[in-house]
């Protein structure tokens, strides 16, 4: 794929708070079609992307190597600033993006999980807390050396309070990049088509340190249960709700597929726990859904050092 360039009427200045395998692609992505970007991230790494830039190599987007600046702390205005950390990290990380240097900044966060936007809202202007949610498959294999192995990138953005034409420019501006991104008006709906997809795949994998194959085939009812366990939650918190549809996009993934959460235990990092598992126990305490099954997981996990 060849990236569209931007005029300069169009060009935008980009924050990245985390250019790992998510924010690192999107960065590569945006500089490459002419906007500024600057990677906000630890002295080590922002002294190697000022040095080499960011290395992309994907199948649908190319192989590419794109110049950002980079630096530890925000300390300019921007027109937006994505955040790409973990929620693990989510707290530390944010110390790097202080209110005073936003400007009138977009604050998009591409977090797993739903609790994240009230965090964020909290210690930045509400207005300009735009939530987004991506489906792609990209690891930072070293600082600035990014792999995106899926076939796709696809980017939800929302924000019910920001201004519409902020939304619509972000937008065109990542979708001529390379992402497909489309604004949804239902920010409560696309948090949590994404939280019901994810925490059930998220959760049985790393239990049972299993691909995703063998957990739809030997742990077949465990998954239908969690499922649909998640979908009422969804359901009480004014979010979608198919359990069919969900286990149907379950079996089309390819069989040896992962999850982000069994890849962190494998290699020992910390886990999204409590951003996927406890939300989802929070949110069904809160509406009163029963979840049997999703609270035994949680505490199985929980016990094993998660």
């Amino acid at each position: 794929m060849t990236a569209q360039h931007t005029t300069a009427d169009d060009r935008l200045t980009v924050a990245i708070l985390g250019p790992g395998g998510i924010g690192g692609l999107l960065a590569g992505l945006l500089a490459r079609s002419g906007h500024r970007v600057i990677c906000l991230a630890g002295d080590e790494t922002a002294k190697t992307l000022r040095t080499t830039g960011i290395q992309v190599r994907s199948a649908r987007f190319g192989d590419f190597t794109a110049q950002v600046e980079a630096d530890t702390e925000l300390r300019e205005p921007v027109d937006a600033c994505l955040i790409a950390v973990k929620a693990t990290t989510l707290d530390a990380a944010l110390t790097r993006v202080p209110p005073t240097a936003l400007g009138d900044a977009l604050i998009v966060p591409f977090l797993n999980g739903v609790e994240h936007p009230e965090t964020l809202r909290t210690r930045y202007r509400p207005d300009r807390v735009a939530p987004a949610v991506i489906r792609a498959e990209s690891t930072r294999v070293a600082p600035g050396r990014i792999e995106h192995a899926s076939p796709f990138a696809e980017i939800d953005l929302t924000g019910e309070a920001v201004p519409g034409d902020r939304l619509d420019a972000l937008a065109r501006a990542l979708d001529t990049a390379g992402p497909t991104t489309r604004v949804l008006t239902d920010e409560t709906a696309a948090l949590w088509a994404k939280m019901s997809f994810l925490a059930p795949f998220a959760l049985l994998t790393t239990r049972h340190a299993l691909p995703l194959g063998d957990v739809r085939t030997r742990h077949r009812e465990e998954l239908t249960s969690l499922v649909e366990e998640t979908a009422a939650v969804s359901r009480a918190c004014g979010g979608p709700a198919d359990p069919a549809q969900t286990l149907a996009r379950y079996d089309a993934f390819p069989s040896s597929t992962k999850s982000s959460m069994q890849r962190d235990a494998e290699a020992g990092r910390p886990l999204e726990l409590d951003a996927i598992g406890g939300a989802l126990l929070r949110a069904a305490e809160r509406h009163g859904v029963p979840v049997p099954v999703t609270t035994t997981l949680v505490r199985q996990l929980r016990e094993a050092g998660h």
